[in-house]
């Protein structure tokens, strides 16, 4: 495999990680302001931001237009004078301040993807928006270097990540349950301060917080993937503080963790089925063995069962396992620009090579070349925790498998096995399903994709239903992986660039259709999707 792809294929994930510790400070500079969103929260200090470190994932520091600062919010909103956890944020300013418009506040998803790392990193994409808006984003509390959530150290991450999850034994169920148990004691003993209080609602608040630290009348938000979950939820609880606000690769808000888990095995089963489609439409351009999609669909499950029984070697002393290899193939899936990887991934794996779909899978679990992981995988089952009540026993996930496997033979086993990453967590959840109902609110542009993986197309109108009449604004995009946005399509972009910049609300029910994707440069180079995804099942 090529340096190139490895690089391309470590940075898809583009999500940074854990910085400092999870403690809590005593308010630092800044003195917060009441719970609630009440008014009055502290103007933001901004300077020049240093370099991510490796956990943060690595490289240079953002260019010099680009500023960081902190914010100091209430680690409980019940005790809005007590303790106090720092929230990073950063911006690049708007090109034109004479019409600028204020700031466009991103939350990338996850949940657990650090917009500190992610917004620079996906600024070219949003170039147009920055022309009129500071382009701000920020790491939610738990995330990043906002009091994060710390578990496994990264050898114990690298045996975890490796290990059995989708066990078929007795013994591997019990090793799998021990497994999960010791991963919940590990958050538990280095972040239990801060587990119950990481959930969405809070997170929400914390965004009309930073709304008054900005000095924004209204919060303009374009919310990615979870995204719009937390955006839904900010609609609830300050419906008469949205502006203009866009939902692009929608949660269903009307899905349990079950339900929700179901419709992603789904998803991905789709998206594979197209890749393998695509693969046969190209004929003997395709690397992978089969003369039709469902053969080649075959053949990645006689692939999954080779590993089960001999792992292959993957990078350094690390092998290809089942579940490392289907975590690869589920990351490759969040973009179309990423099949050629997948291809060559899946053929150079049956070949006895398990290098490319190794850092395929390390991008999702956000983990770097030099073996550091960030912090998304602890903050997605920390955030999940306490956001879901659902809890599930051994003998109910069993149960639900055959469902699981009927709509993914691929992934159905992983995500249904992962039900179980809450039962035992140490803080109870909070509900079954969030609250978006969003009455006096602004129009919310909501874009579903009819062939994203991860965040099924179905949820988009579930959300415009619950925003409720006259908020929601429905786009269908008819393209491939995970957001609309990002894809560059013009239809989807001009719609929503004619809302955000001049106000100009899009037909509901507006659809966009997606060109042929692009074939590969020489060089194997693939663009780099903008959200961070999270661990499969986490």
């Amino acid at each position: 495999m090529s340096r190139i792809l490895l690089r391309v294929a470590v940075a898809v994930a583009l999500v940074a990680g854990a910085a400092g510790t999870s403690g809590c400070s005593d308010g630092g500079e800044e003195k917060p302001p009441r719970a609630g969103g009440t008014e009055g929260a502290p103007p933001l200090k901004w300077t020049d931001c240093d370099a991510p470190t490796p956990a943060e994932g690595g490289g240079q520091a953002p260019p010099k237009d680009w500023q960081c600062a902190t914010l100091h919010v209430p680690l409980d909103y019940a005790k809005p004078e007590g303790e106090t956890i720092p929230l990073a944020l950063i911006r690049a300013k708007a090109r034109d301040q004479g019409k600028r418009l204020g700031s466009l506040v991103f939350n990338f998803g996850g949940p657990g993807g650090s917009g500190i790392t992610t917004l620079p990193g996906a600024a070219k994409e949003y170039e147009a928006l920055r022309e009129r808006y500071d382009l701000v984003s920020f790491d939610p509390r738990g995330v990043g270097a906002s009091a994060p959530v710390l578990c496994l150290d990264n050898k114990q991450l690298d045996a975890y990540y490796a290990s059995d999850s989708s066990p078929d034994t007795p013994e591997a169920q019990r090793k799998y349950v021990a497994n999960t148990r010791a991963y919940q004691e590990a958050c538990k003993a280095k972040s239990g301060k801060v587990l119950p209080y990481v959930g969405t609602e809070n997170a929400a608040r914390d965004l009309d917080r930073i709304r008054q630290a900005l000095g924004d009348e209204k919060l303009n938000y374009f919310g990615i993937s979870y995204g719009t979950e937390l955006g839904g939820v900010y609609a609830h609880l300050f419906p008469e503080r949205v502006g203009r606000a866009v939902f692009d690769a929608v949660v269903d808000p009307t899905k349990t963790a079950e339900q929700g888990a179901l419709g992603q095995a789904k998803g991905f089963q789709l998206a594979l089925g197209n890749f393998a489609q695509d693969c046969v439409n190209r004929g003997d351009e395709c690397r992978l063995q089969g003369s039709t999609a469902k053969e080649i669909e075959d053949n990645i499950i006689k692939l999954q069962k080779s590993l089960a029984a001999k792992p292959v070697p993957g990078i350094g002393d690390r092998m290809l396992t089942e579940s490392s290899a289907t975590n690869g193939i589920a990351q490759a899936l969040y973009s179309q620009e990423l099949w050629p990887l997948l291809e060559q991934g899946i053929d150079e794996a049956e070949g006895g090579q398990g290098q490319l779909l190794m850092a395929l899978s390390d991008a999702l679990n956000g983990r770097d070349q030099q073996g550091a992981y960030s912090n998304i995988g602890a903050a997605n089952t920390a955030i999940n925790c306490v956001d879901s009540k659902d809890r599930y026993t051994l003998e109910q996930t069993k149960a639900k498998l055959p469902e699981f496997r009927a709509a993914s033979p691929v992934f159905g086993d992983f995500l249904g096995w992962a039900m179980m990453s809450c039962t035992g967590w140490p803080v109870p959840g909070t509900w079954e399903t969030p609250d978006v109902s969003a009455p006096g609110s602004a129009p919310i542009v909501v874009i579903g994709n009819t062939g994203d993986p991860a965040t099924p197309y179905e949820g988009a109108r579930k959300m415009v239903e619950r925003l409720g009449p006259g908020v929601g604004v429905e786009l269908t995009y008819k393209g491939q992986g995970h957001g609309a946005y990002n894809s560059g399509d013009p239809c989807v972009q001009g719609a929503v660039n004619s809302y955000l910049l001049d106000g100009k609300v899009p037909a509901g029910g507006t659809v966009c259709t997606a060109a042929p994707a692009p074939t590969p440069d020489s060089s194997g180079q693939q663009p780099e999707p903008s959200e961070p995804a999270a661990p499969l099942g986490a």
